[in-house]
């Protein structure tokens, strides 16, 4: 953290004395009464409305000001828009006492600082929606001023883009890219979609536990902690599914979760250690159902969060529009590579990923080869929304066998812009081919492989009670946020992405 003062910083706090010296409270009691926002207020108002529109009231950051003399245009911004005001010195200071503005407002205020407005709203001889202030409220002194974003015509042309900052201080980055939060509004407004659509169809939302006794459901490395009380280890969940299948054993139909997991991995464009996964569970379903039913899905939440199907991620347009391609998972891998690995055993697969050029160590098995080399060599290739489908057994402890091919199971990924966005499976509810499953798992573990996946023996109990068949899915709804959103960079649809600690100055 910052150990010394700028002189910025200096200069305001000096000023937030003099206000105290003056009696005005810079950070006064919270009620202001707002009666109207900026946009609401810029997209009614006409000439003709004027009489609806003599007493607003309305709170914002100040973002610039326009020094005229006696009066002064400013520009205040609230959760919504901008919008222009107009402070004339004898409309807020009729009295001979011109303290208020000629000190309060014209020496003592700040950009960053919040303020309320009352008055009445006009147009300015150029045409600008504007407020006429008949008095103003400091409702927050700020003490740190904010980065300088310059624009013209409504269009932001020096935008705040240095990465430390944006990501460190995201509540400043808020406050001057008003892009950034369009972002955000509308990745609200997929995740409302997502629900409408489940919640139409009567699935069921729930909560399932964060702190688990075994971190199961995925493949992937867990954050490790300490229950005092209990003397156990707890884990953070690396995913959900092993709690959301027990709810359909219990008679459950339909149920989904967005799930906060955290993976205790690398960090990247695609990848941050804390993250958000939908995922349901449907029974009597399988995975053919699952890839019509998210066709649909994500048909409508694009048109939901974009008013289209289509979305432009670094030039490149993609449709969400169903129905979309599917192809085999060695299919996939003979046209992009070459080889056709379909009857290919470990030592065949690792002369392959070695006639690739793909890294491989003694700890990854058979399964994990295939996962490397579709990812290293196919993955990329697939840009508009595709189902990746039918994946070899070993690649899929917790997938139900493939009803017409031996040896694979019925799974598809959805790959879109070259990434996984959704994983998707025919559920395995055979118990004791589970537990064989999981115990091919800690074989794997014992070659080294700390992302196998551990023996979850009370949800191997809640499978020999019987569940139904059932198709389940997880989307990535981080990654699917930046698809809709136009964004290149996971960070950059998170509000507060992980980060190393802030150096100090001391």
């Amino acid at each position: 953290m910052q150990a010394t003062l700028s002189e910025q910083e200096v200069v305001r706090r000096e000023k937030l004395r003099e206000l105290q010296d003056l009696g005005i409270d810079p950070y006064p009691a919270p009620l202001f009464e707002v009666t109207h926002t900026a946009s609401q207020i810029k997209e009614t108002y006409t000439e003709e409305k004027k009489e609806e529109f003599k007493q607003v009231s309305i709170a914002g950051r100040i973002m610039s000001v326009r020094d005229m003399g006696k009066a002064n245009f400013a520009v205040i911004q609230d959760s919504t828009s901008r919008i222009q005001i107009y402070i004339k010195r004898d409309d807020i200071c009729p009295d001979e006492d011109k303290t208020l503005y000629s000190t309060v407002w014209k020496k003592l205020m700040d950009i960053g600082d919040v303020i309320g407005v009352k008055g009445f709203v006009f147009t300015t001889k150029t045409g600008e929606t504007s407020i006429h202030v008949e008095k103003f409220t400091l409702l927050s002194k700020a003490l740190r001023p904010l980065p300088i974003v310059k624009e013209k015509d409504g269009e932001v042309f020096d935008a705040v883009t240095d990465l430390e900052f944006k990501y460190r201080q995201r509540y400043a980055d808020l406050i001057v890219n008003p892009n950034v939060r369009d972002t955000f509004i509308r990745i609200t407004k997929m995740k409302n979609a997502i629900r409408s659509f489940l919640n139409d169809r009567g699935a069921l939302e729930v909560d399932t536990p964060v702190l688990q006794s075994i971190p199961g459901g995925a493949i992937a490395r867990p954050f490790v902690t300490h229950h005092n009380a209990l003397d156990i280890p707890l884990y953070l969940r690396i995913a959900n599914e092993l709690y959301l299948k027990r709810l359909i054993v219990g008679g459950f139909d339909w149920v989904y979760e967005f799930s906060r997991n955290f993976r205790n991995e690398g960090m990247d464009r695609t990848h941050n250690p804390e993250f958000t996964i939908l995922e349901f569970y449907v029974a009597y379903k399988d995975y053919l159902w699952m890839m019509e039913t998210t066709e649909q899905m994500l048909e409508e939440t694009a048109i939901a969060t974009n008013g289209s199907t289509k979305t432009i991620v670094n030039t490149v347009e993609i449709d969400f529009k169903a129905p979309y391609k599917r192809i085999s998972i060695f299919d996939a891998i003979k046209e992009h590579t070459g080889f056709d690995i379909s009857q290919m055993n470990e030592d065949q697969l690792r002369d392959v990923c070695k006639q690739l050029r793909i890294e491989t160590d003694p700890s990854m098995g058979k399964g994990k080869l295939i996962d490397e080399i579709f990812g290293g060599k196919c993955e990329m290739h697939y840009i508009q929304p595709t189902f990746i489908t039918d994946y070899p057994i070993e690649m899929s402890p917790l997938t139900k066998k493939h009803r017409d091919k031996p040896g694979l199971v019925e799974r598809f990924e959805l790959i879109i812009n070259g990434k996984e966005i959704a994983n998707a499976y025919t559920e395995l509810n055979d118990p004791i081919d589970q537990r064989d499953r999981f115990e091919d798992q800690v074989r794997l573990m014992e070659r080294g492989d700390d992302e196998a996946m551990y023996i979850d023996y009370d949800f191997l109990r809640a499978l020999e009670y019987g569940m139904p068949p059932t198709a389940g899915i997880g989307f990535g709804i981080e990654r699917l946020a930046m698809l809709l959103t136009g964004q290149v960079s996971i960070q950059d649809v998170l509000l507060f992405p992980q980060m190393r600690p802030e150096k100090t100055n001391d």
